[in-house]
């Protein structure tokens, strides 16, 4: 176990100090949540925990439950505003439970169908595909692009071009109620960018279904989406991505654009002038800057649009 900063000598103190005795992952006391986000804003968590594995989250998740204090799963951040008062409790960080193995081969014969490969919830997003190219097996290159895991992908139902990653999902294996339980995608209720969970149920596996595919077509689909990526989503700053989700049959930069508010600013945070859906921190930004300028946000649009925006972003912590 190794620890970082300092407990206190209150009775939280106390309660996390017990903790660090029954884990063997990483421990960091009132940890800046700044250096865990990619809009680097949000102040500290009580407890900061990387579990090893699976039974190592298990057992930390036992001795929060003991001690009643509440927590909070995340991947590594990527579409995370922290406030700035921080996270009471523990904020639980899945990047070692990151495996991918080979489930079933591709049939042996050219053109015989595909495969289903396992990652695990703190695997990257573009190491997936990756590997799945390795086994000569795609479908997921829409993924390539999008920071993350693949945890917050199926928390999401990331995707692109019109497909998510829940639609190549075949079951998801979740940690809940302090058991690991397997379940069939059909079982699940999940659509545009969201799937159905209970708030203490966490992802810590998914098996996805692909097909069989060239090597070198794979490599052209991560060209393609990286390159595009790049050239849409270059933003230059610090950002999360897309702040807001795309209304039903519109896009949300169109809308911001729409009301004129590109390259807006509060404090800190920007519209983007490369794109009006990317909300970057020029530097110094607080977490209130981000939540007041999508405030503005939402009431300019739908001033001129009569659209409600919704944030795409996960927004968590003290107010």
């Amino acid at each position: 176990m190794a620890a970082g900063g300092k407990a206190g000598d209150d009775a939280g103190g106390n309660k996390l100090n017990r903790i660090a005795l029954e884990i063997r992952g990483t421990l960091l006391w009132d940890e800046p949540m700044h250096l865990h986000t990619s809009l680097k804003t949000g102040g500290p968590a009580d407890l900061y925990a990387i579990p090893e594995d699976a039974a190592d989250l298990q057992v930390l998740l036992q001795c929060l439950k003991d001690q009643n204090i509440p927590w909070m799963a995340v991947g590594r951040g990527y579409n995370l505003l922290v406030r700035d008062k921080g996270i009471r409790g523990a904020v639980i960080s899945l990047q070692r439970i990151d495996r991918i193995e080979l489930i079933s081969p591709p049939p042996a014969g050219e053109g015989q169908g595909g495969g289903r490969i396992r990652a695990e919830a703190g695997a990257e997003n573009l190491a997936l595909v990756r590997f799945a190219q390795e086994q000569g097996l795609g479908g997921i290159g829409f993924i390539s692009g999008i920071p993350g895991t693949v945890g917050g992908a199926i928390k999401m139902n990331a995707g692109a071009y019109g497909e998510g990653i829940l639609g190549r999902t075949e079951c998801l294996t979740l940690l809940s109620d302090g058991e690991i339980r397997d379940f069939c995608i059909t079982e699940l209720n999940y659509g545009y960018r969201h799937l159905d969970l209970k708030p203490a149920e966490i992802v810590l596996a998914a098996i996805f279904r692909l097909d069989e595919r060239e090597p070198l077509h794979t490599e052209e689909e991560i060209r393609k989406d990286l390159e595009l990526r790049r050239s849409k989503h270059n933003v230059g700053f610090p950002s999360a991505g897309s702040f807001f989700k795309n209304p039903a049959g519109q896009a949300a930069w169109r809308l911001i654009d729409a009301a004129g508010m590109r390259g807006f600013m509060v404090g800190g945070a920007q519209v983007s002038e490369v794109h009006s859906n990317f909300l970057v921190n020029r530097g110094g930004a607080t977490a209130e800057d981000f939540l007041e300028l999508s405030d503005i946000l939402k009431k300019a649009v739908l001033s001129i649009s009569g659209v409600t925006l919704v944030e795409e972003v996960r927004i968590v912590g003290e107010e």
